[in-house]
């Protein structure tokens, strides 16, 4: 009996050492499975940035900005030019050749409208980013920031839009009458991509082909894979819903087309970090074929440095990234900030310089200009 008696205690010890183990490797991995940007309150910046800042600190920033006569009026106006619009146009579907009759093959395009607005076309898809169309960006259109120019297609000359992807809720970058007036050229059709919590507020606009992610879920559409990427930034449409939703950037990965788009970031680690969880995607070093980079809104410093890039660091997030191309995006339309309309693209001239990197390697396109990574269509060159 006194040995059945010890071997039941000796078995009980182990299994109750079983248990301990199981529960701490439970919640080791539960501790490992949260993820690092959002909890019950909301989401933040894993870098413990806090890229929001105090309303005395926008006081302090408006006054000082007042005081000083900034931002200084522009040496020039933002460049622009008329867009290729037939080429465009003709440039969505990759036709291939019709039995004796070779037809054009969509070829991959990048053409700027302003901002952070960009038409991309990869894969025979037509992508816009960030589509902000109205002549404020604004929660009202009597006031705040006006646009210097038009856009550089307007939204009757645009192709049918496929895809949108949303990088995140600010007004300069998510419109609402942009994203109602898209919606309803297509029928609904146009397929929104969006970061989690923004899919009821796109429901309660009417607009319900809408798709949210976290960072890293992707989803493909026609054989074009999209993923939201982290960056750093913050969110807000109101007083009251600061952080409620999520941020991202977006890493588009058509058999044409590799590329990046940051919305709006402060610079990080993140860069890195998105270079080395996609590097199954490298190409001859390279992980992007292009990437599209804010360069604008970064001044004064002590402000902005968490939420938005200067050039200098917009060029190393070009490093980082392993971008082939690169392509300033994000200023010349709206006066947000401390720095001239037309400060970011000599801020860029002296970071690439200093830096060592070519021209050709990241620059600017004038508004309404497209970037041909192969050249234009065939039709182009008859």
């Amino acid at each position: 009996m006194a040995r059945d008696r010890g071997g039941r205690l000796v078995a009980l010890r182990r299994a109750l050492a079983t248990c301990a183990l199981l529960a701490g490797a439970w919640a080791a991995h539960a501790q490992d499975a949260a993820p690092p940007h959002h909890d019950a309150h909301g989401f933040f910046n894993p870098t413990g940035a806090a890229a929001a800042r105090p309303l005395s600190d926008i006081v302090r920033w408006k006054l000082d900005a007042w005081r000083d006569g900034l931002p200084p009026p522009p040496q020039a106006p933002t460049p622009v030019v008329e867009p290729a619009l037939a080429l465009l146009r003709a440039n969505t579907a990759p036709i291939r050749t019709v039995g004796a009759q070779a037809a054009h093959v969509a070829v991959p395009s990048a053409t700027w409208i302003g901002h952070a607005t960009v038409l991309v076309q990869c894969g025979g898809l037509n992508v816009l980013t960030d589509p902000v169309f109205s002549e404020r960006a604004s929660p009202v259109p009597f006031a705040g920031p006006v646009r210097a120019q038009p856009p550089g297609i307007s939204m009757a000359d645009l192709p049918a839009i496929d895809v949108v992807v949303i990088s995140h809720n600010h007004y300069d970058h998510l419109d609402l009458n942009s994203v109602r007036e898209l919606n309803a050229r297509s029928h609904g059709h146009t397929l929104f991509l969006v970061p989690l919590g923004l899919k009821a507020w796109f429901a309660r606009q009417g607009i319900t082909n809408v798709i949210e992610l976290d960072w890293w879920d992707r989803h493909r559409v026609a054989g074009v894979e999209f993923e939201l990427v982290p960056v750093q930034h913050w969110s807000a449409r109101g007083l009251d819903d600061r952080n409620q939703t999520l941020w991202g950037g977006w890493a588009v990965f058509a058999p044409d087309l590799r590329w990046y788009f940051s919305g709006d970031t402060g610079y990080s680690r993140l860069f890195t970090q998105t270079r080395e969880r996609l590097a199954s995607h490298l190409r001859d070093g390279y992980l992007f074929d292009v990437a599209l980079l804010a360069i604008g809104a970064y001044e004064p410093r002590w402000f902005m440095s968490a939420q938005h890039m200067n050039p200098a660091e917009a060029v190393q997030a070009h490093k980082d990234l392993a971008a082939r191309r690169s392509i300033g995006i994000h200023w010349g339309t709206f006066a947000l900030t401390d720095e001239a309309l037309d400060q970011p693209p000599r801020d860029l001239a002296a970071a690439r310089a200093q830096q060592g990197v070519p021209e050709q390697d990241f620059f600017v396109l004038p508004i309404g200009g497209t970037w041909w990574p192969a050249g234009p269509p065939a039709a182009a060159k008859q």
